[in-house]
């Protein structure tokens, strides 16, 4: 845990810069036809958690890595408008949040490490943003479905602020989960899809690194 905690101090100055919205997917036909050609993955058997810290193509890809994680899609939550699209989000018109849907098998990985991920994968003190992405809709927000996860993740940040894990107050929202309205196609497997983009380049490509410098033990096998 020590060492976990450790690692969690190098990561509060790292952050995502800016980027605009793309106005059409940013998708190869090639991809297009690809995506077409895949069934859905049969996930009934498995949980769910609910996660947002700032981009949700960067924040899709951590969790993507970490063994015992199925499947990870990009959406909104955290808001009461419904059925929100990518451009009332991103441009701060709901009061949802960039966030990711994680179904994960808990024989594998288990809650609590979901949100060591959660947590040493972003900011958790800076508030409603991530680096320079500024806004509501990329704050921190770590959602529970029930009062088992609640004490989960409360107990985790009473634990990083007793180990003074930070230099300033944790500002993460503990928010009981509701809705979770999943992004748009072009928005899934975005870093993957288009490694050329720049703010893959710049800004997810880097975060998700550091990440996997960080937490080798909890790394898929192809994610090394």
């Amino acid at each position: 845990m020590r060492k976990i905690l450790v690692l969690l101090i190098s990561l509060t100055s790292m952050g995502c810069q800016s980027r605009k919205a793309p106005t059409q997917p940013v998708v190869a036909q090639q991809d297009i036809i690809e995506e077409a050609s895949l069934q859905s993955p049969d996930l009934q058997e498995y949980e769910t958690a609910y996660f947002a810290s700032g981009c949700f193509w960067c924040v899709e890809a951590v969790f993507e890595s970490v063994k015992g994680v199925k499947e990870v899609y990009s959406g909104y939550s955290g808001g009461k408008e419904k059925d929100p699209t990518y451009e009332q989000v991103a441009y701060g018109r709901t009061g949802h949040a960039e966030a990711v849907e994680v179904y994960y098998d808990p024989k594998e990985i288990s809650f609590t490490k979901l949100v060591q991920v959660f947590f040493g994968s972003h900011d958790p003190t800076s508030l409603n943003r991530q680096g320079p992405d500024r806004g509501a809709q990329y704050r921190s927000i770590a959602f529970y479905k029930n009062e088992g996860e609640k004490k989960v993740i409360t107990s985790y940040i009473a634990l990083l602020e007793s180990k003074k894990a930070y230099d300033r107050p944790i500002v993460t929202q503990v928010v009981q989960f509701d809705t979770f309205y999943k992004a748009e196609d072009y928005h899934q497997d975005f870093e993957r899809r288009n490694p050329n983009n720049s703010y893959i380049r710049n800004v997810s490509i880097p975060r998700l690194n550091r990440f996997k410098e960080n937490f080798k033990s909890y790394l898929k096998e192809e994610s090394h």
